[in-house]
């Protein structure tokens, strides 16, 4: 068995990377000790001129990196490009700001002195998918090498290109052996190696099955894990919004990336006010749009299904919907009057396809936003007091007031729900996989 690489604009298989074999994991395993001990007695300030390296190197293999992307998983060249440069000054940002947020905290305790110290707790699994697959992987890296701990990627199976080229961007940066590992198992074999001593903890961006998986196997070996799930972000349009400016927003954030983003807006709540208008400017703009193939036929397949039982329970199609005629394209889709019970409803639908649900007013905008199981990004569109004290009433990880829900380096990022638990980036991303110490000093 092998991983797989199948250009999603032909359908043809162009590279295969076999599964490492029981005495070659265990090689990469036995590795992972000594590398910890050499990594983490290193200065952060040490660590950091190796992530301002790995940066340099993103840029400098952009274009051919950018190639492989979107030879695997279909990204558009200028969307691959972007993520490569946002994923060199991810590097670059926690290689500065390291030292701050890893400095100890002073508690108080008086009459004696207490702080707290963050710590490296040695190897973390990172799990990472398909849709983003240099800077979901830079966005756990830097933080997590820059806090002392060593990485181990398990890379999803559709893009093996993407992990062997990290692995030689490590290398080029000039990182220490076993710093930065790839881990071509199945998900058998990860189970196992989660389970492993020389392992740490584990962190996972992935399905809620995949979550399921990886949460037990960590509970079972009693090691920290985090996880960032599926999310099906509310967009809602209150009365007073800039429509406009709503719906082109509305258009990039659901239709990104051939649709496939975890934050991406995918449920439009509109007040009954605006949502003839919103409606009407959201598929004007849509109707433009080239988007490049998914990244696989299963999940354009799976979304077509979806998209179809949304239909068949009534809701309407304004746009798209149907299967495009290449191996895995579709088009931007754009279903109204969504009725509760459906795929579109219920249900991540991970691709370009936008569910518009009409609320009776705001009260009830909030009610339908809650009304997932998912919790991970949501925005409120509206004048700026009614916008912001609606948003305190969504539950989810991130909410954004007349913008974008976006991962931003500076800030911390993740879900709560089936979207998962535990944070990536800033200061809180960043101590998740430490030790944090409390340290206390009688007088």
């Amino acid at each position: 068995m092998s991983y797989q690489s199948i250009n999603p604009a032909t359908g043809e298989c162009e590279w295969q990377q076999p599964y490492l074999d029981e005495q070659s994991l265990e090689e990469r395993l036995q590795a992972l000790p000594a590398a910890n001990r050499q990594w983490s007695a290193l200065s952060v300030s040490q660590r950091g001129a190796y992530l301002m390296a790995l940066a340099q190197q993103l840029r400098l293999q952009q274009s051919s990196l950018a190639g492989i992307m979107t030879a695997e998983m279909g990204k558009k060249t200028s969307e691959a490009e972007a993520e490569i440069e946002k994923s060199a000054q991810v590097c670059e940002y926690y290689a500065k700001q390291a030292l701050d947020m890893l400095a100890p905290e002073s508690l108080p305790a008086s009459p004696s002195d207490a702080y707290l110290h963050f710590e490296p707790i040695g190897t973390v699994l990172a799990i990472m998918p398909w849709n983003f697959p240099i800077w979901q992987v830079m966005r756990c890296a830097a933080p997590t090498l820059m806090a002392g701990n060593t990485l181990a990627l398990k890379h999803a199976e559709n893009v093996p290109r993407c992990a062997d080229m990290l692995q030689t961007l490590f290398v080029e940066a000039g990182f220490p052996e076993a710093v930065f590992s790839n881990l071509f198992i199945d998900n058998e074999t990860c189970a196992q190696v989660i389970a492993d001593d020389r392992i740490a903890a584990v962190t996972l961006t992935g399905s809620e099955r995949a979550g399921r998986s990886v949460a037990a196997s960590a509970g079972k070996a009693l090691k920290k894990s985090v996880l960032e799930l599926g999310g099906s972000d509310a967009f809602v349009v209150l009365d007073g919004a800039d429509v406009e400016q709503a719906a082109t927003t509305a258009v990039k954030s659901r239709f990104m990336n051939a649709g496939q983003v975890c934050i991406a807006a995918k449920r439009f709540i509109l007040h009954p006010k605006v949502a003839d208008a919103f409606i009407a400017a959201f598929v004007q703009h849509a109707k433009s749009l080239q988007l490049a193939p998914m990244a696989r036929r299963d999940l354009r397949d799976q979304l077509q299904q979806q998209v179809d039982d949304s239909v068949a329970a009534g809701a309407t199609r304004l746009l798209g919907g149907y299967a495009g005629s290449g191996y895995a394209d579709y088009p931007a889709t754009v279903l109204d009057q969504v009725p509760t019970g459906c795929p579109a409803y219920e249900q991540e639908l991970f691709g370009p396809v936008a569910a518009m649900i009409r609320a009776q007013d705001d009260q009830d905008a909030v009610r339908i936003a809650n009304a997932t199981r998912f919790g991970l990004g949501a925005s409120v569109w509206g004048p700026e007091q009614e916008a912001r004290a609606m948003a305190h009433h969504i539950v989810a990880g991130c909410v954004v007031v007349n913008g974008m829900v976006r991962s931003d380096q500076r800030l911390p990022f993740g879900g709560t729900k089936q979207s998962g638990y535990g944070r990536e980036l800033a200061q809180y991303g960043m101590r998740e996989f430490t030790n944090m110490k409390t340290l206390i000093i009688d007088r």
